[in-house]
């Protein structure tokens, strides 16, 4: 279990695999994940990255200003129909690329995402929608 911001920033930045791992796995109290999204923006995409971050924090980094957070959000399969719906609209298309790798994506989104403007982001759809047809 996580306990802190400074547990967290040790693991993140530690030279050993095992610790970096339990910086992806290991649990933290919500207090923790919100004092870690305030005190240390840079680590959010990290907090995203981890693998039993609540829905209600994922939800908080929806709306991150950074687009490489976001994109960490999108590629989570727990999300909710809302938040796949924000992040298919979102304005960077890295997240909405993102979002195409996502097995959880529903495929009405994915379809829209076919005629995305940008050819990066609806290519990647069409595999997905196609990957997901077999």
């Amino acid at each position: 279990m996580i306990r802190s911001v400074g547990e967290f920033l040790r693991l993140r930045e530690s030279t050993s695999s095992d610790d970096q791992a339990r910086s992806s796995t290991d649990a933290a109290d919500d207090a923790v994940w919100l004092a870690v999204i305030e005190q240390r923006p840079d680590l959010r995409k990290w907090v995203a990255h981890n693998k039993t971050v609540p829905l209600s924090i994922l939800r908080l980094l929806l709306d991150d200003p950074d687009a490489e957070t976001r994109s960490w959000v999108a590629r989570k399969r727990k999300l909710y129909r809302a938040m796949f719906v924000a992040l298919a609209q979102d304005p960077d298309e890295r997240v909405r690329f993102a979002l195409c790798a996502n097995s959880k994506v529903p495929p009405d989104l994915l379809r829209g995402l076919e005629s995305d403007s940008s050819a990066f982001v609806a290519n990647a759809a069409s595999e997905r929608l196609a990957k997901k047809a077999r």
